[in-house]
């Protein structure tokens, strides 16, 4: 399963706050293990987990327990990616609002927004997930604080919700939430939340632009419609399926293929938690089965499909998959008494395509 992502444009947004802080960016990045070339790459996406990791990271280095507010003072509408130009072109902000739900998951995947009209008022309603680590507070309050300040931004004037619902427990300085906020602060509240009076949701905004609007709702859909396919595994595997039979298929063959050098296609594949090889493994396996799922295919042409230049990589290979030889797995999956038997490996010009690391 891959992990949820946050984008660059959100990445370089709370890079931009930390700098308020004082802190060197490029040598955290290095720390995490994180290629902060990324961030002017408007596809490229960071994990959820390594921006947990860089919030706590921040505000272990700076020793301010309210970092993420900061974000309120660099956001911008390319903060959002396409969906920030998408607020801008809207009517409303209760518009913009309802766009911001719709297209959340181009941001960042960790996120859930809801928007609806309560008793209170207009409710934003945010919750942030981790994947292997527990989100940070940081997560939510820097979002908060942000929709806020796009608020006022988009508006041209100061938003003050109703009430600001904040999930944390109260903090010893509440004075960096009321700066931020200017709002009666509910804290340790069920969920993170921005209450608003209607008529501030409802007024006009002076960047209403219909057109613009249908344009960038238009790209902003086709983002989300490509989403999973536009991910570079899954790009990647297309072309491995499509070159195996040809033989090993080298890094630099997929990456052309992609348009992409060597270095953006690994660094694509570590941001969606593979490698090329276990990409490449991970295909292969897939494959073996589907083939060996076909009676009159021999295992020799399989090991050549698969890319294999000698048989016996293929066999050492299933091994290593299923913990059977590839006549066994054959025989169990269709009932028969005895396994094909395993040919001579036989040579060939081809490189082998599989080499067992060292132990």
């Amino acid at each position: 399963m891959n992990e949820r992502t946050t984008s660059a444009s959100w990445a370089s947004g709370i890079v931009k706050a930390l700098e308020l802080e004082g802190l060197d960016c490029p040598a955290l990045f290095r720390k995490l293990g994180l290629d902060f070339t990324a961030l002017d790459d408007p596809d490229a996406r960071f994990t959820q987990d390594s921006m947990t990791r860089l919030w706590q990271l921040a505000e272990d280095l700076s020793g301010n327990h309210a970092i993420g507010l900061n974000m309120a003072r660099v956001v911008r509408p390319a903060s959002f990616h396409v969906v920030g130009y998408a607020l801008m072109s809207s009517r409303t902000l209760a518009e913009g609002f309802e766009r911001l739900v719709r297209y959340q998951r181009i941001i960042a995947e960790s996120s859930d927004l809801s928007f609806h009209l309560g008793p209170e008022g207009h409710a934003l309603i945010l919750t942030v997930h981790g994947d292997h680590l527990p989100p940070p507070r940081h997560s939510s309050e820097a979002s908060l604080a942000c929709a806020l300040s796009l608020c006022t931004w988009l508006s041209g004037r100061v938003i003050q919700p109703r009430r600001v619902l904040i999930q944390g427990p109260q903090p010893d300085d509440i004075e960096p939430y009321k700066a931020a906020f200017h709002s009666p602060l509910v804290f340790g509240a069920p969920y993170d939340a921005l209450i608003f009076d209607p008529q501030d949701l409802q007024a006009p905004l002076p960047t209403a632009n219909e057109a613009m609007a249908t344009l960038h709702d238009r790209f902003a859909g086709e983002y989300m419609a490509r989403f999973s396919e536009s991910r570079v595994t899954h790009r990647a595997r297309q072309v491995l399926c499509r070159v195996l039979p040809q033989g090993e298929p080298k890094r630099e063959l997929v990456a052309q293929a992609l348009h992409l050098s060597q270095r953006t296609l690994q660094r694509r594949l570590q941001e969606e938690g593979t490698s090329f090889q276990a990409l490449l493994d991970d295909t292969r396996r897939e494959l073996a089965e589907q083939y060996l799922a076909q009676p009159g295919m021999t295992l020799l042409e399989t090991a050549y499909l698969l890319g294999f230049a000698d048989p016996s990589n293929f066999f050492r290979a299933f091994r290593r998959w299923f913990d059977v030889t590839p006549g066994e797995y054959r025989a169990r999956r269709h009932g028969l008494n005895q396994p094909e038997a395993t040919p001579a490996p036989v040579s060939d010009a081809r490189t082998p395509a599989y080499i067992e690391p060292a132990q």
